[in-house]
């Protein structure tokens, strides 16, 4: 079973689930069956299964679900070898947005922890007097974060530069999308708009008023139209390159705010969904059958996931980025720090990482908790029935009891803190990010 498992990985996964277990131990608790994989080690704690029994019959005494209903509730939790809950844990379910924690890693697995997208900014002809006598290229290789705060120091810069009109087009080339409308022509007309003080509507300025106090108007009005091409043949003039926020930075945002067009760009960034679905089902060393994707947002019934794969998919993320001093709380919302998106009005445990899911009728949600019996405890609950903030409250019932049982730590741990003991909300816009090419 050593040359099968390796003790260094089991070593790896333990000290990451915050199990205190020396490897070799640990390893009298497992077994390793040719083509399933790992098994785990049951939970000696009898009381486990009773808590998921009296969870399904909670739903059912408040006709959240049918007795028949069980079947397509899904439940997960363990803390490194030990499964401390299983129903229908392996079967795919609905998952909603619980699909993100598959882009989250495809994405991290293809580019890496620190990747910014770039987005280029060239023109076709000479600056004369503070004039472009030529187009404005764009040139954008899929930032999902390209909002009206970014356009706006974009346009600063060029002033900076001494551009203040552009006498052609704006042509945007490659996967340009702003404010996260994904259609070229659209995102390239906001940003015609953002570029000019002057045609600016009140939402513009509404973001403009986020911006640090003191923050110039940009005025580069555009004298052409939006064209959208697959590339210039002329020779262009490079003017800017903006470098977008780290790719870990991104995938918090995906995630705290569940923002589905911010999923569909990273999840093209790696090939689309059966590429997610591949390589995510990979790194969680997981049956491919536990992970069926159609997009990488999680919109539709047709993205399925198993409860086991969404804690498993966590606990590969925990794996990439520990190495680069990050946990999985640097990624998604984080109960107690974060105070935004997906956490609003629900009562899941302080320190918990986690994301969450919803569509009509189903309710998710997987992440990890600090306790003080069992280190971290990974988990998933994938709900499907007609009232879907009933199942959120039970939810977070369910992990509030669990958390009770295993005593968790007055101080939060270690293990899940993100990098710099806080969440803090990214600047957007920052000048810093944008690299002056051109010399006049």
């Amino acid at each position: 079973m050593l040359e099968l498992f390796g003790s260094g990985l089991i070593s790896l996964w333990l000290d990451m689930a915050g199990v205190q277990v020396k490897p070799m131990q640990a390893l009298d608790t497992l077994a390793w069956q040719a083509g399933t994989g790992l098994v785990l080690s049951p939970d000696p704690n009898p009381a486990r299964s009773n808590t998921i029994r009296e969870y399904l019959k909670e739903l059912q005494a408040l006709k959240l679900i049918k007795p028949e209903q069980t079947e397509v509730q899904g439940i997960w939790m363990q803390s490194g070898p030990i499964l401390m809950a299983n129903h229908q844990g392996t079967k795919p379910l609905p998952a909603a947005s619980l699909t993100k924690i598959a882009t989250s890693l495809a994405a991290l697995n293809k580019w890496g922890y620190d990747h910014k997208f770039e987005t280029l900014i060239s023109a076709t002809g000479p600056v004369k007097n503070g004039v472009l006598e030529g187009n404005l290229v764009v040139n954008a290789s899929g930032d999902p974060l390209f909002v009206w705060e970014e356009a706006i120091t974009i346009g600063n810069t060029l002033n900076k530069m001494g551009i203040k009109r552009v006498n052609g087009n704006l042509i945007v080339v490659g996967k340009f999308a702003m404010n996260f409308q994904r259609n070229p022509t659209l995102a390239g007309q906001a940003l015609k708009r953002a570029l000019n003080f002057a045609t600016w509507d009140r939402g513009i300025a509404s973001q403009y008023s986020r911006m640090p106090k003191g923050t110039p108007k940009p005025q580069v009005p555009i004298t052409g139209i939006v064209e959208v091409k697959d590339k210039i043949e002329i020779s262009q003039t490079e003017l800017i390159r903006h470098r977008s926020l780290p790719i870990t930075q991104l995938i918090n945002e995906m995630n705290v705010f569940s923002n589905n067009e911010m999923a569909e760009m990273l999840a093209e960034s790696v090939g689309g969904a059966s590429v997610v679905q591949s390589i995510a089902a990979k790194l969680a060393r997981v049956p491919q059958e536990e992970i069926q994707l159609i997009n990488g947002s999680g919109l539709g019934q047709e993205n399925r996931i198993s409860p086991r794969a969404a804690t498993a998919m966590l606990m590969a993320i925990q794996r990439l980025v520990t190495p680069h001093n990050l946990t999985v709380a640097d990624l998604f919302p984080t109960s107690g720090l974060d105070h935004r998106g997906t956490t609003y009005a629900r009562r899941i445990p302080k320190n918990t990482a986690f994301k969450t899911g919803t569509l009509r009728d189903v309710s998710a949600l997987a992440g990890v908790m600090p306790t003080k019996d069992r280190g971290l405890v990974w988990f998933a609950v994938i709900n499907k029935g007609v009232y879907v903030p009933g199942f959120r409250s039970e939810q977070d019932k369910l992990l509030q009891k669990t958390l009770k049982e295993l005593q968790v730590p007055a101080t939060a741990s270690t293990g899940i803190s993100p990098t710099e003991g806080e969440k803090a909300i990214p600047e957007l816009g920052k000048a810093s990010r944008n690299d002056i090419l051109y010399k006049s």
